[in-house]
């Protein structure tokens, strides 16, 4: 079981990276893709939000982290 704080620090950053990939998803022009890409983001957290080990719920976000990067990248050489 996760520490009250420690809990709360998780929490914090898997916050900012849900809104930080919606906010890059609303930069795609096509707006069917995204619809998609945002159902994808919602559907990603939702699947993994009963998680409860420490080291997991760390893994999925630097996992999260290189997904939005990898977005980001692309929607940079799209412009």
């Amino acid at each position: 079981m996760l520490r009250l704080a420690t809990y709360f620090m998780l929490r914090k950053q898997v916050l900012k990276l849900y809104r930080d990939t919606l906010r890059s998803i609303r930069q795609v022009p096509d707006r069917d893709s995204q619809l998609e890409l945002r159902k994808w983001a919602r559907q990603d957290f939702e699947n993994n939000k009963n998680l409860e080990e420490e080291i997991t719920i760390k893994m999925m976000i630097k996992h999260g982290e290189r997904s939005l990067k990898e977005l980001q990248q692309s929607l940079e050489l799209s412009k």
